[in-house]
């Protein structure tokens, strides 16, 4: 084998820690990025929340709309390059000097303008908004509200115990999913004469517990669960039905789901041998029925959206336009502490203590420009879609993350992280950034028309569609036609899906 020495040119992408930081941030939702603050809090002494806004520094908040420097997009394409062809990035030896490892020198002049400089980011909730949602009440559980009326009846000990080994034993629906077999062998497996003393106390205990609220609790099967909701109404005199259209009721419990969920009538009528009127009126009782009676009982999932930025409306007629602004409630106010980092001021040595300075004012540059660039991506997004601010989704435009990246200087998956999680307040509501992008369909006139648009027409198109007949796919797509735009039926239905509005079939009433 022959040595020898040969050059070759390559090019390959070198991330600073600092970059590696702007790409996680920039990616963070509002709750991750307030852990990420407190998370740095914690590890850094260097940083400190600032009370009070400072001002802000030239390439700032001020300076959002300010067209993207050559440098800009140099920074751009080293945080996304591809594979087919990455930019060489590699620091200088002045980036060196900034790297979080420390400059090496303790020649930190007093004027320095990262000493003791601010990021303008989120205040914390206000107090009394915070505590409306915890101060809420919070509903009962299932099994505290059944243990309540439990409570009120007067049973042997051994019923008893048995009534509330059953009520810890049914799931969130309200369900009892295991046989009272299996319950009492789970019990008394080695003990066969125990296990049928356990049945006998848990035919009473259900017997009893399938009479309690809410309708239908402690049920084996949905048939079930059905039938003794009908047996309570039935019980009280709820809605007025008269006996035959309860007993119709009670049969077509037992029905296959599939001709239930269609509203077959005919074969209905057939199952429960009785009138298709009947029938129709047996039917629109189960629906008023609950099929998971537990359900009502579990806390719905609180999921509080603090939008990222606000937008206002401000003049009227062809004078309207929007402010856009960052929320002042998201922006968390960080910085340097003085009296740490004025020690080190003169001074030679403390490596660690310097790189863990440099982190801190990279920490906040770097949130700085984090917000700096998700105002400058949804003011781009707010020209370009006025028209819906105010008409309405029906006058969405088109939109793809390249024309947001071209206008901007920006590359696509920056475009991409910035709308990711990111809210838009507007006067028609909150919105995620993503929402406002939307791909094209063609329309005769040679226009485009924005698939957002469009599943906001397909939706108004069978809202006014008539009960009992309701519009297929291929018809949609043909009305969507007439009106200039070329969808298919694939695509509506793909559409319909999406807006979560059943097919045709199961329309039909």
């Amino acid at each position: 084998m022959k040595q020898g020495l040969s050059l070759r040119v390559s090019q390959h992408l070198a991330l600073t820690p600092q970059l590696q930081q702007s790409i996680r941030l920039l990616q963070l939702s509002t709750l991750e990025l307030n852990q990420e603050v407190e998370q740095m809090l914690d590890e850094n002494p260097f940083l400190e929340r600032g009370d009070e806004a400072a001002e802000r520094e030239a390439h700032g908040l001020g300076q959002s709309d300010s067209p993207t420097s050559p440098g800009d997009a140099e920074f751009e394409q080293s945080l996304d390059g591809d594979e087919t062809g990455v930019a060489d990035v590699s620091p200088s030896a002045d980036e060196l000097a900034h790297d979080w490892d420390g400059d090496g020198t303790a020649e930190l002049t007093p004027d320095d303008p990262e000493w003791g400089g601010e990021a303008n980011g989120p205040a914390q909730v206000p107090d009394d908004d915070r505590a409306a949602g915890e101060n809420s009440g919070q509903p009962l559980s299932l099994q505290i509200h059944l243990l309540q009326q439990a409570s009120a009846l007067r049973l042997s000990p051994e019923d008893r115990a048995a009534l509330h080994f059953l009520i810890d034993s049914l799931n969130q629906d309200g369900y009892l999913e295991d046989s009272l077999p299996v319950l009492a062998t789970a019990l008394a497996a080695d003990n066969p004469a125990l296990q049928d003393e356990l049945i006998d106390h848990f035919t009473v205990a259900l017997q009893l517990l399938q009479s309690f609220e809410p309708a239908g609790v402690a049920a084996r099967s949905l048939p079930e669960c059905l039938r003794l909701q009908l047996r309570q109404r039935r019980r009280a005199g709820l809605d007025g039905g008269s006996d035959p259209v309860l007993a119709v009721a009670q049969r077509l419990c037992d029905a296959p789901l599939e001709q239930l969920a269609r509203h077959d009538l005919k074969r209905l009528a057939l199952f429960g041998e009785t009138s298709e009127a009947t029938a129709k009126e047996a039917l629109a009782l189960i629906s008023r029925l609950n099929p998971k009676p537990g359900r009502e009982f579990e806390p719905l999932p609180q999921q509080v959206i603090v939008p990222d930025v606000l937008v206002t409306r401000v003049g009227s007629g062809t004078q309207v336009r929007f402010r856009v602004q960052l929320n002042d409630a998201v922006l968390p106010r960080l910085r340097v502490l003085d009296s740490y980092a004025g020690m080190l001021k003169g001074k030679s040595g403390h490596p660690a203590l310097l790189s863990r300075l440099q982190e801190a004012r990279w920490f906040i540059k770097n949130i700085r420009q984090r917000f700096d660039t998700i105002l400058r991506v949804s003011r781009a997004i707010v020209e370009r879609q006025k028209s819906f601010l105010v008409h309405g989704e029906l006058a969405m435009r088109p939109l793809v993350l390249r024309e947001i990246a071209d206008e901007l200087g920006l590359h696509e998956s920056t475009v991409s992280r910035v709308t990711t999680a990111k809210y838009l307040a507007t006067p028609r509501g909150t919105y995620e950034l993503k929402y406002f992008f939307g791909s094209a369909l063609g329309t005769e006139t040679g226009g485009n028309a924005s698939s957002t648009a469009v599943r906001a027409l397909i939706r108004q198109i069978i809202a006014a569609e008539r009960p009992g007949q309701p519009l297929s796919d291929n018809q949609v797509s043909d009305m969507l036609r007439e009106q200039g735009i070329a969808c298919a039926r694939r695509t509506v239905a793909k559409y319909r899906e999406l807006l979560r509005i059943a097919p045709a079939s199961l329309r039909k009433r």
